[in-house]
């Protein structure tokens, strides 16, 4: 896999999107309801994530719990997780045998998991 053929997937996408750095491109497209996600190459993998929000210092067992519950029960693809402080949404899927249809269908998970839990998880977020 090599950078063209992801900038060549975003582009069939049609998504909005800029190249951050070498291998790495940030996705910002209200419209499809992906904004801030990042997508880096890195051999052997192609890395799908965006920051949710910073964990929360109150309730954070229920919260933890609650992230948890929805990994099992509701996400289609990836996974959340903590990034020092930074809970975030990861996938990761193996460049080599990436297609198309595997790389919207990621993309797509992560949209509609951005959507359906945001009023689940904005509930926990501190001001």
């Amino acid at each position: 896999m090599n950078k063209e053929k992801i900038e060549g997937y975003l582009i069939n996408l049609g998504l909005s999107f800029e190249n951050v750095e070498d291998n790495s491109w940030l996705i910002n497209d209200g419209e499809k309801g992906l904004e801030q996600i990042l997508v880096l190459l890195e051999e052997p993998l192609l890395i799908i994530r965006v920051k949710i929000m910073t964990a929360p210092g109150k309730d954070k067992e229920k919260f933890f719990q609650q992230l948890l519950e929805l990994n099992a029960q509701d996400l289609l693809h990836g996974a959340y997780a903590l990034d020092g402080e930074d809970v975030i949404l990861i996938d990761t899927l193996l460049s080599e045998t990436l297609d198309l249809e595997e790389f919207q269908t990621s993309l797509d998970g992560i949209g509609l998991a951005l959507a359906e839990h945001y009023p689940i998880l904005s509930k926990y977020r501190e001001e």
